[in-house]
Protein backbone atom coordinates (compact mmCIF):
# COMPACT_ATOMS: atom_id res chain seq x y z
CA UNK A 1 0.00 0.00 0.00
CA UNK A 2 2.44 2.26 0.98
CA UNK A 3 4.63 1.50 -2.74
CA UNK A 4 1.64 2.82 -4.39
CA UNK A 5 1.14 5.39 -2.84
CA UNK A 6 4.85 6.83 -3.04
CA UNK A 7 4.70 6.09 -6.71
CA UNK A 8 1.62 8.04 -7.23
CA UNK A 9 3.45 11.09 -5.68
CA UNK A 10 6.08 10.82 -8.28
CA UNK A 11 3.99 10.94 -11.18
CA UNK A 12 2.27 13.92 -9.47
CA UNK A 13 5.32 15.67 -8.56
CA UNK A 14 6.54 15.38 -12.19
CA UNK A 15 3.08 16.13 -13.58
CA UNK A 16 3.28 18.98 -11.70
CA UNK A 17 6.73 20.35 -12.86
CA UNK A 18 6.14 19.39 -16.41
CA UNK A 19 6.31 22.81 -17.25
CA UNK A 20 10.05 23.58 -15.50
CA UNK A 21 11.23 20.61 -17.42
CA UNK A 22 9.91 21.69 -20.75
CA UNK A 23 12.14 25.77 -20.14
CA UNK A 24 15.23 23.44 -18.96
CA UNK A 25 15.10 21.03 -22.15
CA UNK A 26 14.37 24.34 -24.51
CA UNK A 27 17.12 25.94 -23.02
CA UNK A 28 19.58 23.13 -22.74
CA UNK A 29 18.71 22.49 -26.67
CA UNK A 30 19.06 25.96 -27.32
CA UNK A 31 22.40 26.23 -26.03
CA UNK A 32 23.87 22.93 -28.00
CA UNK A 33 22.41 24.24 -31.45
CA UNK A 34 24.23 27.39 -30.64
CA UNK A 35 27.21 26.13 -29.94
CA UNK A 36 26.82 23.53 -33.30
CA UNK A 37 26.13 26.90 -35.42
CA UNK A 38 29.61 28.52 -34.18
CA UNK A 39 31.72 25.88 -35.91
CA UNK A 40 30.10 27.20 -39.43
CA UNK A 41 30.84 30.81 -38.98
CA UNK A 42 33.99 32.31 -40.32
CA UNK A 43 36.89 32.99 -37.06
CA UNK A 44 37.29 36.47 -38.34
CA UNK A 45 33.39 37.42 -37.53
CA UNK A 46 33.63 36.35 -34.06
CA UNK A 47 35.93 36.96 -31.03
CA UNK A 48 35.81 33.60 -29.30
CA UNK A 49 36.12 30.14 -30.94
CA UNK A 50 33.42 27.87 -30.34
CA UNK A 51 36.09 25.57 -28.69
CA UNK A 52 36.62 28.19 -25.72
CA UNK A 53 32.79 28.37 -26.01
CA UNK A 54 32.63 24.54 -24.65
CA UNK A 55 35.71 24.34 -22.83
CA UNK A 56 34.41 26.98 -20.70
CA UNK A 57 31.86 25.13 -19.36
CA UNK A 58 34.33 22.57 -18.05
CA UNK A 59 37.83 24.38 -17.22
CA UNK A 60 38.63 27.95 -16.88
CA UNK A 61 41.08 29.23 -19.35
CA UNK A 62 44.78 30.15 -18.67
CA UNK A 63 45.48 33.36 -18.03
CA UNK A 64 46.28 35.55 -21.84
CA UNK A 65 49.94 36.86 -20.52
CA UNK A 66 50.99 33.38 -19.82
CA UNK A 67 49.96 31.77 -23.23
CA UNK A 68 51.69 34.42 -24.71
CA UNK A 69 55.09 34.22 -23.32
CA UNK A 70 54.90 30.38 -23.62
CA UNK A 71 54.90 30.35 -27.51
CA UNK A 72 57.39 33.31 -27.13
CA UNK A 73 59.65 31.13 -25.28
CA UNK A 74 58.52 27.55 -27.40
CA UNK A 75 59.77 29.84 -30.97
CA UNK A 76 62.56 31.08 -29.64
CA UNK A 77 64.29 28.17 -28.50
CA UNK A 78 66.42 26.47 -31.27
CA UNK A 79 65.24 22.83 -29.89
CA UNK A 80 64.12 19.60 -32.02
CA UNK A 81 62.08 18.54 -29.73
CA UNK A 82 58.94 20.84 -28.29
CA UNK A 83 59.55 21.13 -24.20
CA UNK A 84 56.64 20.13 -21.93
CA UNK A 85 54.13 22.64 -21.20
CA UNK A 86 54.47 24.40 -18.05
CA UNK A 87 52.43 23.27 -14.84
CA UNK A 88 49.58 26.16 -13.95
CA UNK A 89 51.35 26.18 -10.62
CA UNK A 90 54.85 27.16 -12.13
CA UNK A 91 55.34 30.87 -12.74
CA UNK A 92 56.99 32.18 -16.37
CA UNK A 93 60.64 32.41 -15.93
CA UNK A 94 61.75 36.04 -15.55
CA UNK A 95 63.15 38.15 -18.49
CA UNK A 96 66.37 39.40 -17.62
CA UNK A 97 67.01 42.27 -16.04
CA UNK A 98 68.27 45.05 -18.65
CA UNK A 99 71.54 47.66 -17.20
CA UNK A 100 69.98 51.03 -17.15
CA UNK A 101 71.55 54.67 -17.92
CA UNK A 102 73.07 56.24 -14.40
CA UNK A 103 73.87 59.26 -14.04
CA UNK A 104 77.72 59.58 -12.16
CA UNK A 105 78.66 61.88 -9.42
CA UNK A 106 80.44 63.69 -11.61
CA UNK A 107 77.95 64.95 -13.54
CA UNK A 108 78.31 62.31 -16.74
CA UNK A 109 75.51 60.20 -18.10
CA UNK A 110 76.70 56.76 -18.02
CA UNK A 111 75.29 54.82 -20.84
CA UNK A 112 74.36 50.88 -20.96
CA UNK A 113 74.39 48.15 -23.25
CA UNK A 114 72.52 45.07 -23.11
CA UNK A 115 73.70 42.16 -25.66
CA UNK A 116 71.44 39.20 -26.55
CA UNK A 117 71.90 36.24 -28.43
CA UNK A 118 74.96 34.96 -30.14
CA UNK A 119 75.79 36.28 -33.74
CA UNK A 120 77.83 33.00 -34.69
CA UNK A 121 79.47 30.00 -32.85
CA UNK A 122 82.59 29.92 -31.51
CA UNK A 123 83.76 26.43 -33.13
CA UNK A 124 81.30 24.05 -35.13
CA UNK A 125 83.26 20.53 -35.74
CA UNK A 126 83.23 18.66 -38.48
CA UNK A 127 85.62 15.88 -37.90
CA UNK A 128 88.78 15.20 -36.29
CA UNK A 129 91.33 12.59 -37.43
CA UNK A 130 94.93 11.18 -36.14
CA UNK A 131 97.68 12.04 -38.21
CA UNK A 132 100.05 9.88 -36.18
CA UNK A 133 101.09 8.17 -32.56
CA UNK A 134 101.27 11.35 -31.03
CA UNK A 135 99.61 14.28 -33.48
CA UNK A 136 95.66 14.95 -34.67
CA UNK A 137 93.95 17.42 -36.99
CA UNK A 138 90.80 18.70 -35.91
CA UNK A 139 88.46 20.42 -39.05
CA UNK A 140 85.59 22.89 -38.44
CA UNK A 141 84.28 26.25 -38.75
CA UNK A 142 84.90 29.68 -36.39
CA UNK A 143 83.44 32.54 -36.16
CA UNK A 144 85.41 34.96 -38.81
CA UNK A 145 84.78 38.56 -36.97
CA UNK A 146 86.41 36.37 -33.79
CA UNK A 147 89.70 35.43 -36.35
CA UNK A 148 89.44 38.69 -38.04
CA UNK A 149 89.40 40.89 -34.83
CA UNK A 150 90.57 39.11 -31.69
CA UNK A 151 92.76 36.33 -30.51
CA UNK A 152 91.14 33.22 -29.79
CA UNK A 153 93.18 30.53 -28.63
CA UNK A 154 92.87 26.48 -28.71
CA UNK A 155 94.18 23.93 -26.03
CA UNK A 156 94.45 20.18 -26.78
CA UNK A 157 93.89 17.45 -24.14
CA UNK A 158 94.08 13.56 -24.31
CA UNK A 159 92.15 12.33 -21.76
CA UNK A 160 93.12 8.40 -21.33
CA UNK A 161 90.21 5.80 -20.78
CA UNK A 162 92.60 4.40 -18.37
CA UNK A 163 91.90 5.93 -14.92
CA UNK A 164 94.79 6.24 -13.61
CA UNK A 165 96.67 7.62 -16.65
CA UNK A 166 96.51 11.73 -16.21
CA UNK A 167 95.55 13.65 -18.60
CA UNK A 168 98.12 15.42 -21.48
CA UNK A 169 97.47 18.89 -22.89
CA UNK A 170 99.28 21.10 -25.10
CA UNK A 171 98.70 24.40 -27.40
CA UNK A 172 96.54 23.67 -30.07
CA UNK A 173 98.02 25.06 -33.69
CA UNK A 174 95.20 27.15 -35.57
CA UNK A 175 95.39 27.32 -39.41
CA UNK A 176 93.09 29.39 -41.19
CA UNK A 177 93.40 27.51 -44.73
CA UNK A 178 90.64 29.43 -46.79
CA UNK A 179 93.27 32.60 -46.87
CA UNK A 180 90.45 35.22 -45.63
CA UNK A 181 87.80 34.19 -48.01
CA UNK A 182 85.53 33.39 -45.64
CA UNK A 183 81.93 34.78 -44.87
CA UNK A 184 80.43 34.69 -41.40
CA UNK A 185 82.52 31.34 -40.74
CA UNK A 186 86.24 30.89 -41.68
CA UNK A 187 87.95 27.52 -42.04
CA UNK A 188 90.11 26.37 -39.19
CA UNK A 189 92.54 23.05 -39.01
CA UNK A 190 93.52 22.69 -35.37
CA UNK A 191 96.92 20.56 -35.19
CA UNK A 192 97.33 19.02 -31.62
CA UNK A 193 100.76 17.63 -31.64
CA UNK A 194 101.40 16.37 -27.86
CA UNK A 195 105.03 15.45 -26.70
CA UNK A 196 104.56 11.81 -26.25
CA UNK A 197 102.59 8.92 -27.99
CA UNK A 198 98.76 8.87 -26.68
CA UNK A 199 96.83 6.08 -27.16
CA UNK A 200 97.26 2.42 -27.38
CA UNK A 201 95.33 -0.86 -28.75
CA UNK A 202 94.27 -1.96 -25.24
CA UNK A 203 93.20 1.56 -23.59
CA UNK A 204 91.09 4.08 -25.67
CA UNK A 205 91.03 7.92 -25.00
CA UNK A 206 89.29 10.80 -26.19
CA UNK A 207 90.43 14.23 -27.62
CA UNK A 208 88.81 17.06 -26.03
CA UNK A 209 89.61 20.74 -27.54
CA UNK A 210 89.17 23.64 -25.47
CA UNK A 211 88.19 26.85 -27.86
CA UNK A 212 88.37 30.50 -26.02
CA UNK A 213 87.01 33.53 -27.19
CA UNK A 214 89.86 35.56 -25.17
CA UNK A 215 87.60 38.51 -24.66
CA UNK A 216 86.54 38.35 -28.41
CA UNK A 217 83.36 39.68 -29.22
CA UNK A 218 82.76 40.81 -25.42
CA UNK A 219 85.67 41.99 -23.33
CA UNK A 220 83.99 41.68 -19.98
CA UNK A 221 84.02 38.12 -20.81
CA UNK A 222 86.34 34.96 -21.56
CA UNK A 223 84.25 32.23 -22.71
CA UNK A 224 85.65 29.21 -23.71
CA UNK A 225 83.94 25.99 -24.97
CA UNK A 226 84.79 22.28 -24.30
CA UNK A 227 83.83 20.10 -27.26
CA UNK A 228 85.12 16.04 -27.70
CA UNK A 229 86.35 15.94 -31.32
CA UNK A 230 87.26 12.33 -31.45
CA UNK A 231 86.94 9.24 -28.98
CA UNK A 232 88.88 6.36 -29.80
CA UNK A 233 88.48 2.65 -28.61
CA UNK A 234 91.27 0.36 -28.60
CA UNK A 235 89.96 -1.28 -31.85
CA UNK A 236 90.08 1.67 -33.12
CA UNK A 237 94.21 2.31 -32.56
CA UNK A 238 94.37 -0.94 -33.61
CA UNK A 239 92.69 0.13 -37.00
CA UNK A 240 94.34 2.82 -37.51
CA UNK A 241 97.90 1.80 -36.67
CA UNK A 242 97.41 -0.98 -39.76
CA UNK A 243 96.59 1.36 -42.24
CA UNK A 244 99.14 4.16 -40.74
CA UNK A 245 102.09 1.41 -41.20
CA UNK A 246 100.51 -0.49 -44.92
CA UNK A 247 101.69 1.03 -48.28
CA UNK A 248 99.10 3.22 -49.59
CA UNK A 249 95.84 1.49 -50.97
CA UNK A 250 95.50 3.66 -53.44
CA UNK A 251 98.08 5.46 -56.20
CA UNK A 252 95.74 8.02 -56.97
CA UNK A 253 93.38 9.62 -55.21
CA UNK A 254 90.53 12.68 -56.06
CA UNK A 255 89.18 15.05 -53.41
CA UNK A 256 86.55 16.71 -54.90
CA UNK A 257 85.38 20.29 -53.89
CA UNK A 258 81.23 20.74 -52.58
CA UNK A 259 79.04 20.07 -55.74
CA UNK A 260 76.57 22.14 -55.77
CA UNK A 261 73.56 23.71 -58.61
CA UNK A 262 71.84 22.01 -61.37
CA UNK A 263 74.80 20.35 -62.77
CA UNK A 264 74.59 18.22 -66.10
CA UNK A 265 74.78 14.35 -65.96
CA UNK A 266 76.18 14.44 -69.65
CA UNK A 267 79.63 16.39 -68.30
CA UNK A 268 80.06 14.30 -65.19
CA UNK A 269 79.56 10.99 -67.14
CA UNK A 270 82.15 12.21 -69.25
CA UNK A 271 85.03 13.82 -66.92
CA UNK A 272 84.51 10.35 -65.14
CA UNK A 273 84.96 8.02 -67.12
CA UNK A 274 87.99 10.22 -68.73
CA UNK A 275 89.62 10.40 -65.33
CA UNK A 276 89.09 6.69 -63.86
CA UNK A 277 90.90 5.75 -67.40
CA UNK A 278 93.55 8.29 -66.96
CA UNK A 279 93.99 7.13 -63.30
CA UNK A 280 94.43 3.76 -63.39
CA UNK A 281 92.67 0.64 -61.29
CA UNK A 282 94.06 1.74 -58.31
CA UNK A 283 92.62 5.09 -58.10
CA UNK A 284 89.25 6.45 -56.07
CA UNK A 285 87.37 9.75 -56.37
CA UNK A 286 85.21 11.08 -53.34
CA UNK A 287 82.43 13.47 -54.64
CA UNK A 288 80.91 15.90 -51.77
CA UNK A 289 77.43 16.74 -53.06
CA UNK A 290 76.36 20.02 -51.47
CA UNK A 291 73.09 19.64 -53.79
CA UNK A 292 74.67 19.07 -56.60
CA UNK A 293 73.75 15.56 -57.11
CA UNK A 294 70.48 15.05 -58.38
CA UNK A 295 68.78 12.16 -59.54
CA UNK A 296 70.25 12.37 -63.32
CA UNK A 297 73.83 12.62 -61.58
CA UNK A 298 73.33 10.15 -59.39
CA UNK A 299 72.46 7.69 -62.21
CA UNK A 300 75.83 8.81 -63.68
CA UNK A 301 77.69 7.91 -60.40
CA UNK A 302 76.04 4.89 -59.46
CA UNK A 303 77.84 2.23 -61.88
CA UNK A 304 81.24 3.50 -60.72
CA UNK A 305 80.25 3.28 -57.23
CA UNK A 306 79.10 -0.07 -57.51
CA UNK A 307 82.38 -1.04 -59.07
CA UNK A 308 84.46 0.73 -56.17
CA UNK A 309 85.97 3.44 -58.13
CA UNK A 310 83.81 6.40 -56.28
CA UNK A 311 82.21 7.13 -52.61
CA UNK A 312 79.84 9.74 -52.36
CA UNK A 313 79.07 11.50 -49.30
CA UNK A 314 76.15 13.95 -48.34
CA UNK A 315 77.61 17.50 -47.09
CA UNK A 316 74.66 19.32 -47.23
CA UNK A 317 73.95 20.22 -44.07
CA UNK A 318 76.91 22.59 -43.93
CA UNK A 319 74.81 25.21 -45.80
CA UNK A 320 73.92 25.79 -42.91
CA UNK A 321 76.65 27.77 -41.83
CA UNK A 322 77.60 30.99 -43.99
CA UNK A 323 80.88 30.22 -45.51
CA UNK A 324 83.04 30.93 -48.58
CA UNK A 325 81.54 28.70 -51.65
CA UNK A 326 79.88 25.97 -50.23
CA UNK A 327 82.54 25.96 -47.11
CA UNK A 328 85.00 23.82 -50.02
CA UNK A 329 88.15 24.78 -47.52
CA UNK A 330 86.62 22.38 -45.16
CA UNK A 331 85.77 19.90 -47.31
CA UNK A 332 89.26 19.32 -48.77
CA UNK A 333 90.82 19.40 -45.75
CA UNK A 334 87.95 16.96 -44.48
CA UNK A 335 89.03 14.54 -47.43
CA UNK A 336 93.09 15.34 -47.09
CA UNK A 337 93.02 13.96 -43.79
CA UNK A 338 90.50 11.42 -43.92
CA UNK A 339 92.14 9.51 -46.43
CA UNK A 340 95.83 10.90 -46.43
CA UNK A 341 97.52 7.33 -45.44
CA UNK A 342 95.03 5.36 -48.12
CA UNK A 343 96.90 7.08 -51.17
CA UNK A 344 100.21 7.66 -52.49
CA UNK A 345 99.40 10.94 -54.26
CA UNK A 346 96.06 13.15 -53.91
CA UNK A 347 94.62 15.44 -56.68
CA UNK A 348 92.74 18.56 -55.43
CA UNK A 349 90.67 20.08 -59.33
CA UNK A 350 87.41 20.56 -60.60
CA UNK A 351 84.72 18.77 -62.47
CA UNK A 352 84.62 21.14 -65.31
CA UNK A 353 88.39 20.46 -65.63
CA UNK A 354 90.60 17.89 -67.38
CA UNK A 355 94.23 16.18 -65.86
CA UNK A 356 96.35 15.48 -68.88
CA UNK A 357 99.78 13.71 -69.68
CA UNK A 358 101.13 13.66 -73.17
CA UNK A 359 100.78 10.49 -75.04
CA UNK A 360 104.66 9.70 -74.47
CA UNK A 361 103.61 9.41 -70.90
CA UNK A 362 101.42 8.17 -68.56
CA UNK A 363 100.03 9.76 -65.25
CA UNK A 364 102.47 7.18 -63.55
CA UNK A 365 105.58 8.47 -65.00
CA UNK A 366 104.56 11.68 -63.92
CA UNK A 367 104.63 12.09 -60.32
CA UNK A 368 107.55 9.52 -60.83
CA UNK A 369 109.29 12.36 -62.42
CA UNK A 370 108.20 14.56 -59.53
CA UNK A 371 108.47 12.12 -56.41
CA UNK A 372 111.15 14.21 -54.86
CA UNK A 373 108.14 17.32 -54.72
CA UNK A 374 105.62 17.03 -51.86
CA UNK A 375 103.46 18.90 -54.18
CA UNK A 376 103.38 20.30 -57.73
CA UNK A 377 101.09 22.52 -59.00
CA UNK A 378 99.46 21.91 -63.12
CA UNK A 379 98.90 24.61 -65.59
CA UNK A 380 95.67 25.63 -66.82
CA UNK A 381 94.75 25.40 -70.82
CA UNK A 382 91.19 27.26 -70.91
CA UNK A 383 88.69 26.30 -72.97
CA UNK A 384 86.07 27.93 -75.14
CA UNK A 385 82.58 26.71 -73.81
CA UNK A 386 80.61 28.03 -77.08
CA UNK A 387 83.00 27.65 -80.06
CA UNK A 388 83.16 24.79 -81.86
CA UNK A 389 84.00 23.29 -85.38
CA UNK A 390 82.06 24.19 -88.75
CA UNK A 391 82.19 20.34 -89.59
CA UNK A 392 80.42 19.15 -86.48
CA UNK A 393 77.39 21.08 -87.78
CA UNK A 394 74.47 18.69 -87.61
CA UNK A 395 76.35 15.84 -85.28
CA UNK A 396 77.46 17.68 -82.73
CA UNK A 397 75.18 16.34 -79.97
CA UNK A 398 76.16 12.98 -80.50
CA UNK A 399 79.96 14.09 -79.51
CA UNK A 400 81.11 14.76 -75.82
CA UNK A 401 82.39 18.27 -74.57
CA UNK A 402 85.77 17.84 -74.54
CA UNK A 403 85.48 16.15 -77.79
CA UNK A 404 83.62 19.36 -79.60
CA UNK A 405 84.50 22.40 -77.68
CA UNK A 406 88.38 22.71 -79.24
CA UNK A 407 88.75 26.20 -78.82
CA UNK A 408 92.15 27.20 -76.52
CA UNK A 409 92.06 30.61 -74.96
CA UNK A 410 96.00 32.01 -76.18
CA UNK A 411 95.28 35.61 -74.93
CA UNK A 412 98.98 35.92 -72.65
CA UNK A 413 100.20 37.94 -70.07
CA UNK A 414 97.62 37.23 -67.30
CA UNK A 415 98.32 34.91 -64.71
CA UNK A 416 95.55 31.63 -64.66
CA UNK A 417 94.50 29.61 -61.73
CA UNK A 418 96.54 26.06 -61.07
CA UNK A 419 95.27 23.03 -59.60
CA UNK A 420 97.65 20.80 -57.75
CA UNK A 421 98.81 17.17 -56.12
CA UNK A 422 100.50 16.34 -53.07
CA UNK A 423 101.98 13.46 -51.43
CA UNK A 424 99.39 13.32 -48.35
CA UNK A 425 101.43 12.33 -45.55
CA UNK A 426 103.41 15.62 -46.20
CA UNK A 427 100.61 18.18 -45.93
CA UNK A 428 99.34 19.43 -42.44
CA UNK A 429 96.41 21.34 -44.30
CA UNK A 430 95.73 22.46 -48.04
CA UNK A 431 93.84 24.79 -49.87
CA UNK A 432 91.69 24.79 -53.41
CA UNK A 433 94.26 25.59 -55.56
CA UNK A 434 97.67 25.01 -53.42
CA UNK A 435 98.65 24.08 -50.08
CA UNK A 436 100.79 26.53 -48.01
CA UNK A 437 101.47 23.62 -44.85
CA UNK A 438 103.72 20.93 -46.29
CA UNK A 439 106.66 19.39 -45.16
CA UNK A 440 109.31 19.15 -48.29
CA UNK A 441 109.15 20.58 -51.48
CA UNK A 442 106.68 22.59 -54.20
CA UNK A 443 107.55 22.68 -57.74
CA UNK A 444 105.53 25.17 -60.38
CA UNK A 445 107.63 24.10 -63.41
CA UNK A 446 105.44 20.89 -64.85
CA UNK A 447 104.84 22.72 -68.34
CA UNK A 448 105.27 20.36 -70.88
CA UNK A 449 104.63 17.03 -68.61
CA UNK A 450 100.97 17.60 -67.00
CA UNK A 451 98.67 20.39 -67.60
CA UNK A 452 94.50 20.44 -67.23
CA UNK A 453 91.66 21.38 -69.66
CA UNK A 454 89.38 23.82 -68.12
CA UNK A 455 85.43 24.24 -69.73
CA UNK A 456 84.34 26.63 -67.52
CA UNK A 457 80.61 27.38 -67.27
CA UNK A 458 79.91 23.92 -68.95
CA UNK A 459 79.21 21.33 -65.78
CA UNK A 460 75.56 23.26 -65.09
CA UNK A 461 74.38 23.74 -69.19
CA UNK A 462 71.73 21.68 -70.11
CA UNK A 463 71.61 22.70 -73.64
CA UNK A 464 73.99 22.09 -76.65
CA UNK A 465 77.14 23.72 -76.13
CA UNK A 466 78.09 24.40 -79.37
CA UNK A 467 76.66 27.69 -79.79
CA UNK A 468 78.86 28.99 -82.74
CA UNK A 469 80.22 27.04 -85.83
CA UNK A 470 83.51 28.26 -86.93
CA UNK A 471 85.48 27.14 -90.01
CA UNK A 472 88.67 28.90 -89.06
CA UNK A 473 91.64 27.07 -86.86
CA UNK A 474 91.96 31.27 -85.16
CA UNK A 475 89.32 33.80 -84.00
CA UNK A 476 88.71 36.82 -81.87
CA UNK A 477 84.92 36.82 -79.68
CA UNK A 478 85.04 39.36 -77.50
CA UNK A 479 88.47 40.81 -77.32
CA UNK A 480 89.86 37.19 -76.57
CA UNK A 481 92.05 35.28 -79.00
CA UNK A 482 91.11 31.40 -79.78
CA UNK A 483 93.37 28.91 -81.70
CA UNK A 484 91.93 25.40 -82.08
CA UNK A 485 93.51 22.32 -79.91
CA UNK A 486 92.44 19.10 -80.49
CA UNK A 487 94.12 17.52 -78.20
CA UNK A 488 91.68 15.94 -75.96
CA UNK A 489 88.79 15.96 -78.90
CA UNK A 490 91.86 13.30 -80.32
CA UNK A 491 91.58 10.82 -77.23
CA UNK A 492 87.26 10.79 -76.87
CA UNK A 493 87.09 7.78 -78.52
CA UNK A 494 89.36 6.15 -76.65
CA UNK A 495 87.60 6.91 -73.73
CA UNK A 496 84.09 5.90 -74.69
CA UNK A 497 85.60 2.61 -75.49
CA UNK A 498 86.81 2.25 -71.78
CA UNK A 499 83.39 3.50 -70.45
CA UNK A 500 81.86 0.96 -72.75
CA UNK A 501 84.10 -1.62 -71.50
CA UNK A 502 84.05 -1.36 -68.21
CA UNK A 503 80.15 -0.36 -67.25
CA UNK A 504 78.38 -1.31 -70.81
CA UNK A 505 75.76 0.79 -72.40
CA UNK A 506 74.20 1.93 -68.82
CA UNK A 507 74.84 5.47 -69.33
CA UNK A 508 74.25 5.61 -73.65
CA UNK A 509 70.79 7.37 -73.04
CA UNK A 510 72.35 10.26 -70.45
CA UNK A 511 70.67 13.55 -71.09
CA UNK A 512 72.69 16.76 -70.77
Amino acid sequence: MSKEKERRMFVGVVWNCAAELKLLLTVFLFLCSLITLLHYIPSRLISFSPIDLGSCISTPAAPLHFVSHLNATNSSTPSATTPPPMSAATPPPEPPSLEKDRLLENGVVKRAFNPFGSAAYNFILMSAYRGGYNTFAVMGLGSKPLHVYGKPSYRCEWVSSHKQKNPISVVGHKILTDWGYGRVYTVLVINCTFPVPVGNGETGGKLLVHATTNGGGDTNFNTTDTFEALSETGQDFVNFTSVYEAPPKYDFFYCGSSLYGNLSPQRVREWLAFHVRLFGEKSHFVIHDAGGVHEGVMEVLKPWMDKGYVTLQDIRDQERFDGYYHNQFLIVNDCLHRYKFQAKWMFFFDVDEYIFVPKKSTIKSVVKSLSDFTQFTIEQMPMSNKLCLEEDRGKSYRKWGFEKLVYKDVKTGIRRDRKYAVQPRNVIANGVHMSQNTVGKTTHKTEGRIKYFHYHGTIAEHREPCRQLVNTTAITVDGIPYNVDTTMRDVAATVKRFELKMIGTTLQRTRQ
